[in-house]
């Protein structure tokens, strides 16, 4: 079991063999506001966890806990799981699939196309089969590729497989993540890169992961940002910034105004919360959680 610091690329090298194997109301409200048995949700936005983030807890403790909670989904969950969540009435809101799924070889990298197409074209029909709808995909590094280089490379592969999602009505969606921090060469790393991606695809079957952590880290100007360039983004995930925490005062977005700036766009996906708890205790961390949907339940 992943310790709740693993990173994003243990946990998902961590996946590819395992399933290789198997197939706040306000922002700044004290803590004792926030502390009701049963949270009042308003159901404007469809909220989801990341599973990685909270990978102390077995997926069945965390299943239990989302949904006294009221929450709808769990992100970042690969076939091996998805019983677990249809067990509690769970729905998975981003999918993983089996095989070689890397942040580093991705799209981008020709060298890795033959066997991306192999385990897109697998997985697609498996994620349409339990009624899913989002599938994750990443640009990988740029080794020293430009923009325009790593442009080509992703709209070459990723046609290839276009077809197939649009034909199962499943969306492939490209995360943005930082370079700055976290993922070092990433080459999704600017939204404008992702957008110029999205239209040289054409599909509404290929979008974005806008993960707001990751670029408030590598470009800032969010809310603009999500105002201008939402009819490409699919999804959305939350961290505190910096640290990559919990959504308080100790960070500096103001969440209930991107939510609502969100929900502004009419979007009617999933926001994930993808924040490393620090609580010492699960009842700690799970508060936090509490504490984070209810900061962006706008």
């Amino acid at each position: 079991m992943m310790n709740r610091k693993t990173s994003r690329r243990q946990m998902i090298k961590a996946l590819a063999l395992t399933t290789a194997a198997a197939h706040s109301t306000d922002l700044w409200a004290s803590g004792s506001e926030k502390k009701a048995t049963e949270m009042q949700l308003k159901g404007n936005i469809n909220h989801s966890v990341c599973q990685w983030t909270f990978g102390d807890l077995p997926l069945e403790t965390l299943c239990i806990a989302v949904k006294k909670m009221g929450l709808q989904a769990i992100d970042l969950l690969a076939p091996k799981d998805w019983p677990v969540l249809r067990k509690h009435g769970l729905t998975c809101s981003m999918c993983y699939i089996p095989g070689k799924v890397s942040l580093t070889d991705g799209f981008a990298g020709k060298e890795f196309h033959t066997s991306l197409i192999k385990d897109y074209e697998e997985g697609i029909p498996l994620v349409a089969k339990a009624g899913y709808k989002n599938l994750i995909c990443f640009s990988g590094n740029r080794r020293n590729m430009d923009d325009e280089t790593g442009l080509n490379n992703c709209v070459d592969g990723i046609k290839k497989i276009l077809p197939l999602a649009e034909k199962h009505k499943v969306t492939l969606v490209m995360e943005l993540l930082n370079s700055k921090v976290d993922h070092h060469d990433y080459m999704c790393d600017h939204t404008a890169w992702g957008v110029e991606l999205c239209k040289r695809l054409g599909s509404d079957h290929f979008k974005l992961l806008y993960d707001i952590y990751h670029m408030q880290v590598d470009e800032g100007n969010v809310i603009a940002t999500i105002r201008d360039h939402h009819p490409y983004i699919a999804h959305y995930h939350t961290a505190g910034v910096p640290g990559r925490h919990e959504l308080n005062a100790d960070q500096e977005l103001n969440y209930p105004a991107i939510m609502k700036a969100i929900l502004a766009t009419g979007f009617k996906g999933y926001v994930a919360q993808e924040f490393i708890p620090t609580g010492k205790t699960e009842a700690d961390r799970l508060q936090a959680l509490k504490d984070a949907v209810l900061t962006c339940d706008v």
